[in-house]
């Protein structure tokens, strides 16, 4: 049986590195690339592709996937025309072949959210807004097109905070997305940072959901020849900046934000204790977080993508219970199906599976439920 070709790319690309500038655009090229897919259709209502569930299909689905990427045409043409290299699985990534997988692992709901910034060179401030404003409506004329199957973890122009308080009421009020999609850093800014805390205070007062997807730090992108950034840089990406909202006091003074961190919190469980622990040592913060470490941490939610693996699980459940728990894929980087594959092979209880693959997803976000 020959395997569908996003499989193939999705085992094959290394995710996380991003986008990479190959240096070769000048200001005058990209300025003409972005007048040239400027003044093309693409930036209107964007074209999707309509289909049915493929033959064969083995069960009625159901899983809600919070963790799962799209990359609209235009911006991977935009990227193209300025030279800017990505992963395989990125530069072919096609609406229908989302929705294939889709069906084939039994997933009813994606939440759709671009885990990369922009990436184009001399993108002025103006142009910035401007992309992310399509990135997000195009989102919802995808939702519109294909009742139920998408929703929309909106794509946020940090770190530029008046844009995005900006873009938060749009995404919210306007495109009523699901919630808001925000990286782990920003820059050499973690989330905790002092800078990003009118944004912080308005997400708390939307009680937003908030999902947080981690980058390749400009610390760490190349400390090891061969070795990628998201083999070891991602769990700790999202550490650092779950470290930088707790230590900050963030977490404690955001109560109302509803927080998913991916790939089961990267290192957060396996560190959690350490850093309790050493806080009532070194005390950095630790008197401004009146409930402690764990409360704090707990209540947050974790989702599964690429890390529905048994030590990873057993670490993660024997610190947050079963409702704090979501499925993600991480797709096209990694196939639906194996994401699928792997949790079934933990031997969690058909509860608990039930819990994690969808019903936990529909308490946080209600329009699910439906």
């Amino acid at each position: 049986m020959r395997c569908d070709p996003l499989d193939r790319e999705a085992s094959q690309s290394g995710h996380g590195r991003g986008p990479v500038p190959c240096g070769c655009a000048t200001r005058r090229s990209f300025v003409r690339s972005l007048a040239a897919f400027g003044a093309s259709s693409v930036f209107g209502a964007p074209a999707v592709w309509a289909q049915g569930a493929p033959p064969g299909l083995a069960t009625q689905p159901h899983r809600i996937d919070v963790h799962h990427h799209f990359f609209p045409q235009f911006l991977l043409d935009a990227w193209q025309k300025a030279g800017v290299r990505n992963p395989a699985a990125v530069q072919s990534w096609k609406l229908e072949a989302s929705l294939t997988q889709m069906d084939r692992g039994g997933v009813a709901t994606a939440i759709l959210s671009l885990p990369i910034g922009l990436n184009l060179p001399d993108l002025n401030a103006e142009q910035s807004r401007h992309l992310a404003r399509l990135v997000n409506e195009y989102v919802v004329e995808t939702m519109k097109d294909h009742p139920g199957r998408f929703g929309l973890f909106a794509f946020m122009p940090m770190p530029d905070i008046e844009a995005t308080l900006k873009e938060i009421e749009h995404a919210l009020d306007v495109l009523k997305a699901d919630g808001i999609g925000l990286n782990t850093s920003y820059g050499d800014k973690w989330l905790g940072h002092p800078d990003f805390k009118p944004v912080m205070e308005e997400l708390n007062r939307r009680k937003a959901v908030v999902y947080v997807h981690p980058l390749t730090p400009r610390c760490c992108g190349n400390l090891m020849p061969n070795v990628p950034a998201s083999f070891i840089e991602y769990p700790q990406e999202t550490n650092r900046a779950v470290t930088s909202l707790l230590l900050s006091t963030t977490f404690t003074r955001t109560r109302d934000i509803r927080w998913i961190f991916s790939h089961a919190g990267g290192a957060v469980p396996m560190l959690a204790g350490r850093i309790s622990s050493l806080t009532k040592i070194q005390r950095p913060n630790a008197d401004s977080l009146p409930d402690g470490v764990d409360f704090e941490l707990k209540r947050l939610y974790y989702e599964t993508a690429n890390a529905a693996y048994a030590p990873n699980m057993a670490a993660l459940l024997k610190y947050v219970p079963i409702s704090q728990v979501l499925f993600g894929t991480d797709y096209p980087y990694v196939s639906i199906s194996e994401n699928v594959s792997d949790l079934g092979k933990i031997g969690l209880s058909a509860d608990d599976l039930k819990a994690i693959e969808g019903d936990n997803a529909t308490l946080l976000i209600a329009r699910l439920k439906t």
